[in-house]
């Protein structure tokens, strides 16, 4: 594993419902991709098919890390409603040690 793979990420999706959001995060966490999952509801207002649409949806913040994240790219793309889900990662470039070196080894094989 390089030292970018251990490179702390937030990652952010939308998901239709809370059933999906729950089913998405149960599987990222037990799989290890993901450290810890959170959820809470959103609007969100966007462009798809030509028109401009206001939806309901649950917002997922997932900590996992670099080396982690193509594999959790496909098991939310393979859980996800959606045609084109939102899946966004941001470097989480500051944070409390210990939680960083819990995050870390939460996604372990």
């Amino acid at each position: 594993m390089s030292p970018d793979d251990d490179e702390a990420l937030l990652v952010t999706c939308a998901a239709s419902s809370q059933g999906e959001a729950a089913a998405i995060a149960t599987v990222l966490v037990e799989r290890r991709l993901a450290a810890c999952v959170q959820a809470g509801p959103i609007e969100s207002w966007y462009r798809w098919d030509g028109q401009v649409r206001h939806d309901p949806e649950i917002m997922l913040h997932i900590k996992t890390v670099r080396g982690r994240f193509a594999e959790l790219c496909e098991a939310i793309t393979a859980l996800h409603s959606y045609d084109v889900p939102e899946i966004i990662a941001t470097p989480i470039i500051e944070g409390a040690p210990t939680y960083l070196a819990w995050l870390r080894e939460a996604v372990r094989d």
